[in-house]
């Protein structure tokens, strides 16, 4: 936090406008804001998991989930994660069949994967609701993709879930 004394000294070595005074008053505020909390995606490791309602294997499985699905971390407790996935649905897992791999999933009915980064390019495949992609890399609004098949290629980051993991 900025202390009076730091402010005073450094009024005496420049003096105090009105707008180094609101440039001072605004940096004050960045700095006693706390850090943005990044959301923590992460990837399912294999086939046939389950979500839970509640923090362990006593708790109703409300749904399973398949190999590189994504998912994002809202809390932890023990070994379990509460998560979220690309529909909003939540539940809890066991973090020990979680991996850090990064993931997206298409969040649309079908999606053109294209050549590169735009619409002016061609169309390489259509693909459909729920398929998942590794993502490679970013340019603006599109994100490079790998399908598991090793095919490759753009999508607009507005398609798919989480659009800000890279």
């Amino acid at each position: 936090m900025v202390t009076h004394s730091f402010l005073t000294s450094l009024t005496q070595r420049l003096p105090l406008t009105p707008r180094r005074g609101l440039i001072i008053m605004v940096a004050a505020l960045l700095l006693a804001m706390p850090a943005p909390a990044w959301a923590e995606y992460v990837s399912v490791q294999r086939d046939k998991i389950n979500i839970r309602s509640g923090p362990g294997t006593d708790h109703e499985i409300l749904w399973e989930v398949f190999r590189d699905f994504p998912l994002k971390i809202v809390a932890r407790q023990g070994d379990w994660a509460q998560i979220v996935d690309f529909e909003d649905d939540r539940g809890w897992i066991y973090t020990p069949l979680l991996d850090n791999e990064k993931r997206v999933i298409v969040r649309v009915d079908t999606a053109n994967l294209r050549v590169g980064p735009g619409t002016n390019y061609e169309v390489k495949a259509t693909v459909r609701y729920g398929v998942v992609f590794e993502p490679i890399e970013r340019r603006q609004d599109w994100i490079k993709l790998q399908h598991s098949d090793g095919t490759t290629g753009w999508m607009s980051t507005n398609l798919v879930w989480p659009s800000d993991i890279i």
